[in-house]
């Protein structure tokens, strides 16, 4: 499969050999409930096959979620029990991608967007937000979603990046400076957490609630009054097919409407998060980036590193500040293949730093002289300068 090639805004000073790249996190834990379900049952939906799987590279640190696939690249299969009365078929979900699909999609088809998840997922309705015709195409990791897209299984990708009461999801910043795609879009959406069960259940005969660690802490008020025991899953639509597939009637979920409507779930309860503003921000992610313009409010995002040395973040910031640009976000990650820099002194001795990535998003297009009088400067003092995307400001869904 022969690959496009793809320009990329870098700028350096220095080689950036050093640099390298937590997902709202994964929730493995279950609590001492004598909680089983069959393991077929809750296999993931598994977005990139063997051909994927080879070309993926972990982020350090972290460990897998997804099962390997034998080396036939045979395709898992959701198994969902079937329920007598509320039993829904779900053998019209999207399916994973196949290595018959390496192509890319013929003209007029409609957009594929990949996303972090199983059907129902907030990333999925992120996607229809943005796209309200595109197919989309569910993976087990964040990775693999864009790894879809490097290998033009997919034309886009969604990757959620902060949550207004979380806050930053660090993994996914890792994962934007390690694959070269470019910011194309932002969507934020309003996150509505709902109480589901299984069809004839009241909300009072709950024992236990499952689903994403951070999905039950943004709804703890609602839970520690039902006096619920609180188990973690690793997303939410996954927590309602839990629900869904295993039949108990004491076990709840906390999702989303659409994930109701998909496993065939009551729900019980709407808006039960403590937090009524709870906004998530996700970016839309493209092999090619788009061409910036003037004619509407534009983000650019950038990632640097600089010079050791007194005042250098102020200098680095104030290229902006000098040309009323305003910055809406600024992330510091230290380097993960080379975190600490050694400093000498020769009156006091060596010292031990970190050495950070800094990821900012400013309120500018790349298309006006200010924007990019700005980065010229920066790079001046900068030893590594990549732009990540210039886009069209997102509003709240």
């Amino acid at each position: 499969m022969a690959l496009k090639a793809t320009p990329i805004w870098l700028c350096a000073n220095h080689s950036p050999s050093q640099l390298s790249s937590s997902d709202l996190g994964s929730g493995h834990s279950w609590c001492s409930t004598n909680l089983r379900f069959d393991s077929e049952k809750l296999r993931k939906w598994e977005c990139l096959t063997a051909l994927a799987q080879r070309a993926k590279t972990p982020v350090e640190d972290e460990k897998p979620l997804a099962p390997e696939l034998d080396s036939t690249g045979g395709n898992y299969q959701i198994q969902i029990a079937e329920f007598k009365a509320f039993h829904k078929d779900l053998n019209g979900l999207p399916r994973p991608l196949s290595a018959t699909d390496s192509s890319s999609p013929s003209d007029g088809s409609k957009e594929r967007v990949a996303y972090q998840g199983i059907p129902g997922a907030y990333s999925e309705t992120a996607a229809l937000k943005a796209y309200p015709k595109c197919e989309t195409v569910p993976c087990d990791e964040f990775e693999a979603a864009l790894k879809a897209v490097e290998l033009w299984l997919v034309d886009k990708a969604v990757l959620p990046i902060e949550n207004s009461v979380g806050g930053s999801i660090h993994r996914n910043y890792d994962l934007l400076l390690r694959h070269r795609l470019h910011i194309v879009g932002e969507v934020q959406l309003v996150v509505n957490h709902c109480l589901l069960g299984l069809p004839g259940v009241r909300k009072e005969e709950l024992k236990r609630v499952v689903s994403h660690p951070q999905a039950l802490a943004q709804c703890e008020i609602m839970l520690n009054k039902l006096g619920v025991v609180q188990v973690n899953t690793e997303d939410t639509a996954g927590a309602a097919q839990i629900v869904a597939s295993g039949g108990i009637r004491d076990i709840g979920a906390i999702a989303s409407t659409r994930a109701a409507e998909i496993y065939g779930l009551d729900i019980l309860a709407e808006k039960i998060q403590d937090d009524s503003e709870n906004i998530t921000r996700f970016l839309i992610l493209a092999r090619e980036p788009i061409i910036p313009g003037i004619d509407k409010p534009y983000k650019t995002s950038i990632v640097f590193t600089l010079e050791e040395g007194a005042g250098v973040l102020f200098k680095a910031l104030a290229v902006f500040a000098f040309r009323g640009i305003n910055l809406t976000k600024i992330e510091s990650r230290p380097q993960r293949k080379c975190p600490v820099r050694v400093v000498d002194d020769s009156n006091k001795g060596s010292a031990k730093y970190f050495d950070y990535l800094f990821y900012v998003d400013f309120e500018a297009s790349m298309a006006e002289p200010r924007a990019q009088y700005a980065l010229g400067q920066l790079q001046e003092f900068a030893r590594f300068l990549r732009v990540l995307g210039c886009y069209p400001m997102g509003t709240t869904l």
